[in-house]
């Protein structure tokens, strides 16, 4: 990490205090870039696409240089060269250029984690440098083209209606330069290049031109370097837009304002310049030629002014871009959640107070609750909605991992995506991403054909991989779904018994599908670097579990697979429905309630001794005693018929029996299991209105403790 700390040696500004916003604004660069990698029509790729992964490349690397990362910054510059001539169409694009920029972004994501603090050993990327080269240097690459190169390329000196230069004498190699910034909403920003200038003293020295923050925003900078252009223009990019900056030589008029230093007593005739160099933001060849006579000292003002309004707009359009977004640390979203679960249970419990009071008595005072409630309500769902992410997050990842899979298994793979800007819980991103990758994956593996097995079946060549997301209810649905070979019922059947498991003829279509989660099971036949050890789909349905979700498969042999993954939409406040049991209070999600109904003692029977099941509409159903699961003591007295309430989860409907239906209400989610320990068909607890500990049951527990 020497380099990491080179960067903020010194007595200037410590610049660690912005290596995060560095780190992911460069991740998100890199994300960017290679989803524009994996998009390119090499065919008709157009300067637009080309251009967009020049400026992520551009981005990283200026960063990168502010901050001294001497190898990400040596990595993106070869990554610029290439992509430079690719958009200048110095060389034709090849799926080869695709593969090695890809794999230099894989590098780039390396080298920024050791940085950011992962460890390890200093990426290796010689071999991959050398290829970058080699491709920015092929046969496209003509003698003949590097006349429209230099052509293409910008003067950074001074154009021939410049100015005449004015250059004092310099030591050797070091260049005068004049800077001009802006029109900057804010012109203070502009200081920080002086700051960064003392911070890296062997850049040279920078000094303000202007007497005064400009009225146009603009601000300009006497600088005196042996760097080049480009490394200046670079280095500054992270404070600056780049679009806002312009290097020239120093003139004697340099500056707008009177007596500014440099700058002659008076203009010379016929001179309407008045210190601007050529090109530069506001110069007077965007207006009118103007003679010597017309330009009178009182008129300069007025002319600046004319020029900067269209400026003005443009900054303070730019100013409305930049503030529609704001970058947040996770760990200020959670306490705020956290602050607003204890004003929803402080509510819960106001309410429940004012039930009490008299509300014709105490008009105001119950008014005031129910704006509470509902401002509670209001509140409570916009935070929650800032942790809200698209799955497009979670989607974007997989297009070139299929890509490199693909390519390492010999199959042809489109991936379609469905309801990418379907919003779930960034805690529940974070965790689903994992199970969802070891189902595409085995899509991919065990379910896509080769492309002469897929014709000879009738198919196209090309297999399909679908994902899709949805809400419903108050759950979020994530289906993966291929167009492969299915499941063959007979061999999982074979697979369960030969490792021991119970598996009659008798069993469903949708019991046997679910075998192959069970620990160990696989159905491939040989055992591969991508899968086949029976270590995936087992992990895949503990982890979708321990998020209260569930898991459906459903399969066609010869047609395809279709793996549904169902999740609560968020894991810190959840609607549920409160039910009493003797002097206890239990929990069931909203989401898993199908309905409720008085329950009469002749439709409940008794099989295998001891179970027992309710008639609900000509059909039977398990019945779950939560008395006796929890052993809940009771008064004799007191019981009565009780109410069945119908829960579902993980495919499979019970019957819960309770004594009474306390209310439909919001719960803020507390982690049982950190705080007390682990509790059997209990996925978390809650504080009820009235200060009791209510806890919140697994449905999905309670379903598989009546199928045992």
């Amino acid at each position: 990490m020497a380099d990491t700390q080179s960067a903020s040696s010194g007595a200037g500004i410590d610049l660690s205090q912005f290596y995060q916003v560095f780190f992911e604004e460069a991740g998100e660069n890199l994300a960017t870039m290679e989803q524009m990698l994996l998009n390119l029509d090499l065919a008709s790729a157009n300067d637009e696409e080309l251009n967009a992964i020049f400026r992520c490349a551009h981005s990283v690397k200026g960063g990168a240089a502010t901050f001294g990362f001497s190898d990400v910054a040596e990595l993106t510059h070869q990554m610029e060269t290439l992509l430079d001539k690719l958009r200048r169409h110095e060389l034709e694009p090849h799926p080869s250029m695709v593969d090695v920029l890809l794999a230099a972004g894989d590098a780039l994501k390396a080298q920024l984690a050791r940085h950011q603090g992962a460890g390890g050993d200093p990426v290796d990327t010689a071999q991959l440098l050398a290829s970058i080269v080699q491709l920015a240097s092929g046969s496209a690459a003509a003698p003949a083209s590097a006349a429209p190169e230099a052509a293409a390329a910008p003067a950074p000196a001074a154009a021939a209606a410049a100015p005449t230069a004015f250059a004092p004498a310099t030591p050797a190699g070091e260049r005068q330069l004049e800077l001009t910034v802006g029109p900057l909403a804010d012109p203070g920003i502009a200081d920080n290049l002086l700051d960064l200038f003392k911070e890296i003293a062997e850049l040279g020295q920078m000094e303000p031109l202007d007497a005064g923050h400009s009225a146009d925003g603009m601000r300009r900078f006497k600088i005196v370097t042996k760097s080049s252009d480009g490394d200046l223009l670079d280095l500054f990019t992270f404070h600056v837009p780049r679009e806002s900056m312009k290097l020239g030589p120093l003139t004697r008029g340099y500056g707008f304002h009177k007596n500014a230093p440099g700058a002659p007593t008076e203009a010379p005739p016929g001179d309407a310049g008045y210190g601007f160099f050529d090109d530069a933001p506001g110069a007077p060849g965007a207006l009118p030629p103007v003679s010597a006579t017309e330009v009178a000292p009182a008129a300069k003002p007025e002319v600046a002014r004319v020029v900067a309004a269209p400026a003005r707009a443009a900054a303070d359009k730019g100013t409305t871009l930049e503030a529609s977004t704001l970058r947040v640390s996770v760990d200020k979203v959670d306490q705020l959640i956290n602050l607003v679960g204890e004003l929803v249970i402080t509510q819960a419990m106001l309410a429940q107070t004012g039930q009490s009071i008299d509300s014709a008595q105490h008009q105001q005072l119950a008014a005031g609750l129910a704006d509470l409630q509902r401002n509670t309500r209001d509140l409570q769902e916009a935070v929650m909605s800032i942790r809200m992410i698209p799955m497009s997050v979670v989607f974007n990842r997989y297009p070139r991992m299929l890509r490199d899979l693909t390519a390492k298994l010999g199959k042809k793979v489109e991936l379609v995506t469905q309801g990418e800007a379907t919003e779930l819980d960034k805690g529940l991103v974070e965790k689903i991403t994992d199970p969802l990758t070891h189902l595409v994956r085995n899509s991919c593996d065990h379910g896509i054909e080769l492309p002469d097995e897929r014709v000879a079946k009738g198919k196209p060549a090309q297999g399909t991989i679908t994902l899709a997301a949805s809400h419903q209810g108050g759950s979020i649905l994530i289906e993966v779904r291929d167009d492969g070979r299915g499941l063959n019922r007979d061999k999982l059947l074979k697979k369960a018994r030969e490792r021991g498991l119970d598996a009659p003829d008798s069993m469903s279509d949708a019991e046997v599908w679910n075998l192959i989660f069970a620990p160990g099971f696989s159905t491939a036949d040989v055992v591969t670097d991508v899968s086949g050890r029976g270590v995936g789909m087992d992990v895949v349905k503990k982890n979708i579990a321990a998020l209260n979700g569930s898991v459906e498969i459903d399969s066609a042999e010869g047609y395809g697979m279709s793996v549904k993954v169902r999740l609560p939409l968020t894991l810190a406040i959840m609607d549920g429905m409160s039910v009493g049991v003797g002097a206890e209070c239990y929990i069931l999600p909203l989401s898993s309630v199908v309905e409720s109904f008085q329950v009469e003692p002749e439709t409940i029977k008794t099989v295998g001794g001891a179970n027992r099941v309710v008639r609900v509409r000509e059909q039977y159903m398990p019945v779950i005693d939560l008395e006796g699961v929890f052993h809940v003591p009771r008064d004799k007295a007191a019981e009565g018929n009780g109410i069945m309430v119908i829960v579902e989860a993980e495919g499979g409907r019970v019957a819960v029996l309770v004594d009474e239906l306390l209310g439909q209400q919001q719960v803020v989610v507390k982690n049982l299991e950190s705080n007390y320990r682990k509790v059997a068909n209990v996925s978390g607890a809650t504080i009820m209105g009235d200060g009791r500990v209510a806890l919140i049951l697994d449905v999905g527990a309670l379903v598989r403790l009546s199928r045992h």
